[in-house]
């Protein structure tokens, strides 16, 4: 029982760690690509490369928080 409930500790740790990422990545991606004046369609993919490289990020180290938070009792 406490493995299910560890394993769900830590999906829900990486999933709102991927949210909260791609959100701040989509607007730091935004914010970059109207500054560096990136051209035309490369806008999109520098916004995208952002969002999943800050959800990724954020993702891991949430899951990883929470994994350490696994074993310990309070």
């Amino acid at each position: 029982m406490a493995k299910d409930s560890c394993l769900a500790r830590i999906t829900a740790g990486v999933a709102v760690g991927g949210a909260v990422g791609g959100a701040v990545g989509a607007v730091y991606g935004t914010y970059e690509a109207i500054r560096f004046k990136v051209p035309g369609l490369m806008k999109i993919r520098y916004i995208g490369q952002t969002t999943i490289g800050s959800a990724a990020i954020f993702g891991l180290f949430l899951g990883a928080g929470s994994l350490i938070h696994c074993g310990k009792g309070y």
